[in-house]
């Protein structure tokens, strides 16, 4: 019962996060949410196991995942601020201020893949799976990251909207996730 409460009561963030897009299925933020959602799911159901065991093979994977979560979303935040020239007058409700970018950020981590925090949060997912893996939590982590997936390809979309032929070109010579794979 504690988890379900817990579930809720950190849901609340969530929510008020993503409320200029939580009904509106066709945009990003949309799809962001269930992602979040199901990672916040694992978490509360994983929490406990997070120290247990810890040189048993899912949880040394476990923490690789975890580690290489947090690189990327430092790394992508750095240069998303940097070069990204976040802009409040960008007129689009659903996104988030730092999404408020006006200029294709292509250096540095975004040379590789287009999706640097999206791909911190698949890793972020698979990490607390694997903390203690079961059938139940590979099914929300499955979820969760096709609904990664499906943020990533709105995104993609909304991006080719505002940035034209060259976010088409850069999709061109970079992976969506992982650089060189996918």
């Amino acid at each position: 019962m504690e988890k379900y409460i817990a579930f809720l009561i950190l849901s609340i963030p969530l929510v008020i996060i993503s409320r200029k897009s939580i009904f509106k299925p066709g945009t990003h933020g949309f799809y962001r949410f269930l992602a979040w959602e199901g990672i916040l799911w694992l978490l509360v159901h994983n929490f406990r196991y997070w120290f247990t065991d810890p040189f048993c093979l899912h949880q040394i994977l476990s923490w690789i995942f975890l580690f290489i979560s947090l690189y990327l979303v430092i790394i992508a935040v750095y240069h998303l601020k940097k070069y990204g020239k976040s802009q409040p007058e960008r007129q689009d409700p659903a996104l988030l201020g730092f999404e408020k970018t006006t200029s294709l950020v292509d250096s540095g981590i975004y040379r590789y893949i287009r999706h640097p925090m999206y791909s911190s949060l698949l890793f972020f997912a698979w990490g607390v799976f694997l903390k203690y893996p079961g059938a139940g939590l590979f099914t929300i982590t499955l979820f969760t990251s096709l609904f990664l997936l499906e943020t990533a390809l709105i995104d993609e979309k909304e991006c080719k909207a505002y940035f034209g032929d060259a976010y088409k070109n850069y999709m061109k010579r970079t992976s969506r996730f992982i650089p060189f794979i996918f």
